[in-house]
């Protein structure tokens, strides 16, 4: 970004007038306007670091080379991790697109915002955003910031739900929640067009044109990635070439009638996918770099909710399917080949935050965060202050950047999800670092209790267990999903009768 100089500014000759103090105050600022250093202006662009949000659609924390796995290929994606704050303990407050997105920039639970679950375009085409919502990017623009939002909305596939109501300046991207890896129709200036070419390597081509543009102004862009998401294929042959013939590793081959077949091929091609991302975050990186902007620029990665493949017999997210030669029965309200779920896989994000002269490098944060924390966490990045009267759910997490008060953090976790278009259930969930309870408010057979600290895998379902014990964390945890129910208003609480 280029410095205003203020040598080449002719500063206008200045008309007083002894009668007029508004005249005087205008041109004593006329006159601090012409005669601020250079040093000055580098100090107060210091204040505002430029933010390029990095955010992919169903991006599990497995699927990178810095969490260990040996065959994803994400070497740029790793840079981010290593060289800054790496938070293993992120989490997405619903586990699938439009729910988490709302609750990202809002930091408000998607049943307050009357968004449960993904965006249908043909059975809910009017339901997105409210008009008077306001946005951590609304906030950010008002501020000075020059706002960007390039990929995947969902949010809304009206007028009046669009990205620049909520304070993006500019939008090239899609409204809705799914497209085509290759050969993708974009909105591009307000009108749709379809482009020729793979969908990160055009995203990243104009996130790269959006970044280059000269301005006095600090950028935010978020760069919303339709990949991993399914479909997978096609991609570039250099990104396809390292899994074409790769019998990949995956996580329990040994789960009763998996479709290991079928796991490994889905395996290959989301990593494919993944390496897709990784490389065009490395075409970002190099100009940030070229630019003389990392020094100023904070890079976050982060996605809307992890994903399974193969984990406990299923894959995809929330809305879970089974992969199995054979699917459990089907019941009242869970089709055949659903496994609606609340599992770790599916609600954990890789998340890292470089942050120049703050993060460290090889840092490594343990404390529990979720998307309802980038709002404040964002504004105090950019030192905008939050308004007095608003309401959000998440806390800043700045301190943990800034290894201040770690133990005193709250590690405890509440998270939603109503699904309904193809299973029918009302998951409320409690996790500590301990434990966790998930309750289906619409199906309690359902109910799961899971020990993290003996069984991460979440593999031995608790819920049943006749030990004192854990029937008193098991009560323990249901009246903390209570409590959180009825804090933010959850019409849940009315439906199935427990409503104060």
């Amino acid at each position: 970004m280029t410095s205003w100089n203020p040598g080449s500014v002719n500063c206008p000759q200045l008309f007083f007038k002894a009668d007029t103090m508004r005249s005087v105050l205008f041109s004593f600022l006329i006159i601090l306007c012409c005669l601020l250093s250079p040093a000055q202006q580098a100090t107060q662009a210091a204040s505002q670091p430029n933010i390029l949000f990095l955010f992919t659609d169903d991006q599990a924390p497995w699927a990178l080379g810095k969490s260990g796995h040996p065959h994803a290929k994400t070497p740029n994606i790793d840079q981010i991790f290593q060289n800054g704050a790496y938070l293993v303990n992120s989490f997405t407050t619903t586990p699938v697109c439009s729910p988490s997105r709302a609750s990202l920039v809002t930091s408000r639970y998607g049943s307050e915002l009357g968004i449960t679950d993904w965006l249908h375009p043909r059975t809910e085409p009017e339901l997105g955003l409210k008009g008077d919502t306001i946005t951590w990017v609304k906030l950010l623009n008002d501020a000075g910031y020059r706002t960007g939002l390039i990929g995947k909305w969902h949010l809304g596939l009206l007028d009046q739900q669009h990205p620049t109501r909520f304070g993006y300046d500019y939008f090239m991207g899609f409204r809705s929640g799914g497209n085509v890896p290759k050969d993708p129709t974009l909105e591009v200036h307000g009108k749709d067009q379809k482009l020729k070419g793979l969908l990160p390597d055009i995203l990243v081509n104009d996130a790269i044109r959006f970044i280059s543009q000269e301005s006095d102004k600090p950028f935010l862009l978020s760069l919303h990635f339709r990949a991993p998401h399914t479909r997978w294929l096609p991609v570039a042959d250099e990104d396809w070439a390292p899994f074409k013939d790769l019998d990949p590793q995956i996580p329990n081959p040994d789960y009763p009638d998996l479709n290991t077949k079928r796991v490994k091929q889905m395996t290959r091609e989301y990593l494919a996918s993944v390496a897709s991302v990784d490389r065009n975050v490395g075409r970002l990186l190099d100009t940030l770099k070229q630019l003389n902007l990392a020094e100023n620029t904070i890079v976050i990665f982060s996605s809307d909710h992890g994903y399974n493949m193969g984990h406990n017999g299923i894959w995809h997210k929330g809305n879970g399917h089974w992969v199995l030669n054979q699917n459990p029965p089907a019941t009242k309200n869970i089709p055949k080949r659903q496994r609606p779920n609340m599992y770790d896989n599916s609600i954990r994000v890789p998340t890292a935050v470089l942050w120049p002269g703050v993060t460290q490098s090889g840092q490594v944060v343990q404390g529990t965060v979720s998307n309802l924390d980038w709002f404040p966490t964002l504004l105090e990045m950019a030192q905008v202050p939050i308004p007095a009267n608003l309401t959000i759910r998440g806390t800043s997490f700045v301190p943990l950047l800034k290894k201040e008060n770690e133990k005193a953090w709250d590690n405890d976790f509440y998270a939603e999800y109503s699904t309904k278009h193809q299973s029918h259930t009302h998951m409320r969930m409690y996790r500590t670092p301990e434990w966790k309870l998930i309750r289906d408010f619409l199906n309690p057979e359902r109910d799961e209790l899971y020990h993290l600290t003996t069984d991460p895998q979440e593999a031995t379902n608790l819920i049943q267990s006749q030990d004192p014990k854990v029937q008193k964390i098991r009560d323990e945890l249901h009246q903390r999903i209570l409590s959180n129910m009825k804090s933010i208003d959850d019409s849940v609480l009315q439906q199935v009768g427990q409503g104060s």
